[in-house]
């Protein structure tokens, strides 16, 4: 799906996460904005979230398949407008399945290949030059299957740790747009986040100021 010539290859950050440079070409990229352009419009639009103890994430964010809010899943939007979520789309769970076979076939998950991936929801976040993400793990999700994160726009710092806490010992990956990331078997509850962004970074062909990551997962066991 990439355009380069000689793409870069996959990187293994840790046992089961895997960089994808360059993952989606410019077709890919341009599609894909279009539809997020197309689910931040209400009603079950984008918002900012408010967490239980008052703050508010500085990411603004939409969902497909389930909503997210801190922390569960329904299938209303709870803490907005009370809009049924949007419906998740079945080529997005293709592009993740996709980016998993190749992550694990350039660098074999611990455990062997996943299987039965049924793709169901995403989190789409839009970053603007100030907006970052705390160190978290992605586990209110009831399967393990891996999560797949597609990148557009700025470039951004990803930072990856482990499972043991938020302070443990990390490894930064600069994520550009089309880039991609798998993370799962020993990292699937791995603590990660964006503690920076690289504005205007993105590249003007896109038409985007600022960053989106859609994060794709599967939500109960297949």
């Amino acid at each position: 799906m990439t355009e380069e010539l000689f793409p870069a290859e996959p990187r293994e950050v840790a046992p089961g996460a895997v960089h994808l440079p360059g993952r989606l070409g410019r077709e890919e990229q341009r599609e894909l904005l279009a539809a997020c352009r197309r689910w931040a419009l209400p009603p079950a639009g984008l918002r900012t979230v408010t967490m239980p103890r008052g703050g508010r994430m500085s990411v603004r964010q939409v969902c497909l398949g389930r909503h997210w809010y801190p922390y569960g899943y329904a299938r209303t939007v709870v803490d907005g407008d009370g809009a049924p979520v949007k419906e998740f789309p079945a080529w997005l769970g293709e592009w993740a399945r996709g980016a998993v076979a190749a992550a694990y076939d350039a660098h074999p998950l611990p455990g062997g290949q996943p299987e039965r991936l049924a793709y169901d929801i995403a989190l789409v976040n839009f970053y603007d030059d100030r907006a970052r993400m705390g160190m978290h793990r992605d586990s209110d999700e009831q399967s393990s299957a891996p999560v797949v994160s597609f990148s557009l726009g700025d470039t951004c710092v990803f930072r990856f740790g482990d499972a043991e806490d938020r302070g443990s010992p990390y490894a930064d990956t600069e994520l550009a747009g089309g880039d991609a990331f798998v993370f799962g078997g020993p990292a699937r509850l791995a603590y990660h986040g964006v503690p920076r962004t690289r504005p205007g970074t993105a590249p003007a062909w896109l038409g985007l100021r600022g960053r989106l990551s859609v994060t794709v997962r599967q939500f109960e066991p297949s």
